[in-house]
Formats: structure tokens, sequence, C-alpha cells
């Protein structure tokens, strides 16, 4: 049976804090990397993260932290990344130590800029990593429901099982229940396009539809993610499985999600800037937008739903008169 051996978490957000809890809860021991070392500094004196979910506190005894990549990446075997993805290369070009036979486990929910690839494509294109040596984390797991301890339901990918398997088995707890899949482009671009579909849900609700309405939206969703996922990834999948539709309603439906929050903010006539300003978060689902909007060109797939946000984040066309013509779209 494959080992992870020991394991760093690569981030300092809300997702990475609650994925950090789940494995130290199992391991006992990690190395977690944080750029800066005042939040370092504040975390060992408080025993929490002291700028996200701050009621979950940690032996910090249990944890090696360091705002030197290359020291982590160096003494650990797995690396779970779980930064921003419009961030990764900027974190990845301090990088000296070699990636390949590191297991390579993301957490991001997010297509890495310029290149229009998803994290898993990135890394092995990029840093050589081969698939067999990367995983990812999807499924609806809103981190501040996992820091909770409520039930939450994750998925492994990886092209080895045994891998996603030896993984799985690290997240598996009392509150967390654990499943493995091979289709690690499926899952990586369905938690990108999940993202773009709860902007959608956000501003709908801030234009004052209803529930009826935000049903049919998201109905229309799975049917697109579908779509795209049968061109640019087409193998055997079942799009009813929670890491696909499952984390697209939890995204679109719950108070939890930052992307339905910044599109309802939009919704309500908040400019694209004022609303990021306001939330002080990233809501990851305004950057893969375009992203998405920019790998379709050349995949040619009817998306109108990716299309309207696209047209109201970027082209600045009203969100009355674009969500009416996506309203005509559906049926």
């Amino acid at each position: 049976m494959y080992d992870c051996g020991r394991i760093a978490i690569i981030g300092g957000g809300s997702w990475a804090t609650a994925i950090a809890k789940i494995v130290v809860g199992h391991t006992h021991h990690i190395g977690w990397y944080m750029r800066r070392d005042d939040r370092i500094e504040d975390f060992c004196r408080l025993g929490h993260n002291p700028a996200y979910l701050m009621s979950v506190h940690f032996d910090t005894s249990e944890i090696n932290f360091s705002s030197d990549l290359n020291k982590i990446a160096q003494e650990y075997d797995t690396l779970v990344f779980v930064t921003p993805s419009p961030y990764l290369k900027s974190h990845l070009k301090k990088l000296k130590i070699r990636l390949r036979d590191k297991y390579i486990v993301t957490a991001i929910k997010g297509i890495v800029p310029d290149e229009n690839l998803v994290c898993s494509e990135y890394f092995h294109q990029v840093y050589d990593v081969p698939y067999e040596n990367l995983a990812c984390i999807g499924g609806p797991s809103h981190a501040e429901e996992v820091a909770l301890e409520r039930l939450s339901y994750l998925t492994v990918g990886c092209a080895d099982r045994e891998k996603a398997q030896a993984f799985a088995n690290v997240l598996s707890s009392d509150y967390i229940k654990t499943k493995t899949s091979t289709d690690v482009i499926g899952i990586e671009y369905s938690s990108v396009l999940k993202n773009v579909y709860a902007i959608a849900a956000g501003i709908c609700n801030g234009l004052k539809f209803g529930d009826n309405f935000q049903a049919v939206l998201m109905s229309n969703a799975v049917q697109e993610m579908a779509r795209f996922l049968r061109v640019v990834h087409p193998i055997d999948r079942n799009i009813a499985d929670s890491v696909y539709m499952g984390d697209l309603l939890v995204t679109g439906y719950s108070n939890f999600s930052r992307n339905r929050t910044f599109g309802t903010m939009i919704g309500k006539g908040y400019s694209v800037k004022s609303a990021q300003i306001e939330m002080e978060m990233i809501a990851e689902g305004y950057f893969g937008t375009k992203c998405m909007k920019e790998i379709n060109r050349h995949c040619h797939v009817n998306m109108p739903i990716l299309d309207a946000v696209y047209n109201i984040l970027y082209e600045r066309i009203s969100p009355q008169i674009e969500i009416k013509l996506l309203t005509d779209s559906f049926r």
C-alpha cells in the first residue's frame, strides 16, 4: 500500500486551514508553508490562523511552519497546494526543489492564468510531474462547515488509484467521508465551472429572481458542465456524482459561497472592483470565468451561462439585460 509520507500544506487561507485541520488530526504532524512571517508568528502565539477560520484551534507543536517554500518542499513527500490559482505561479517561481518525485495534491478550484491550464496539467507540463504523482481534492466542501466538523464528502482524484486511496485514507474521519476517482481533469474543470455558475446564481439572487428560476439555472448549469466535460475530457462519468453536481449545488446555493456572494453584489449593482474590495476574499470564479471563456474559444461548446457571466464581469453588460437574454434561452 502506498504511503503518503510526510505531508505539507501550501497556503494560508480558509480552505488550506480546513485541510490542515483534517490532515493533522490524522498524522499529528504537518509542514505548513505560509508566505508571511508575521502570520506565522501570530498563529504560533494564538494557536489558530489569525486571518481565517479563527475558531479552529491547533496544537502548534504538531506543525512545522515556514515561509521558505524550498525548505518545506525539501522536507516533505506530499505537497498539498491550496493557494488561489492567480498566485500559484508566483509561489512556484521561488522553487528550486525538483517536484517530479513528490506527490502533488491540488485543492485549488481554479485555472492557472495565461497558460489556461487546470493545476494538474500545469504541474505536469511545466514541472514534469508524472500523472501518477498528481492528485486533486474535489467535492462539496465549504471550509467553514469542515471547520465545524459537519459531515462532508470529498473525492480524491488520481490516475494511480492506490495513491488516491492512500490520501483519501488520510482525509477520512468521523465527519469526512471519502471516495476516489481517476477523473482528475474532469474534477478540476467542474471545480472551476461551478464557481462561474455560482456567480450566475448570485447575480440572479441580487436581481431578485426567486427559487423557481434558481432551480432552472442550476439544472441548465449541470447540462452545460456535462457538455463541456464531454468535449474537453471524454470519459465515462456520472455528472450527478457529488464531486460534480454536489459541488455545483452547494456553491450555487450556500451562504458560505464567496462566489455566490460576489455575484449577489454584482446583481445588486456593485462594480467588480467595489465588490472585490468589500469582500476582502478572492472569488475564484471571477478569474475562472475569463480563463474558461478563452479555453472555450478553442472547444466551441455551447455555454450560454458562461458567456453571460463573462459579458457581465468583463464586457460590463448590464446584468438585467444579460440575464434577460439568458432566461430566453432556457426551457
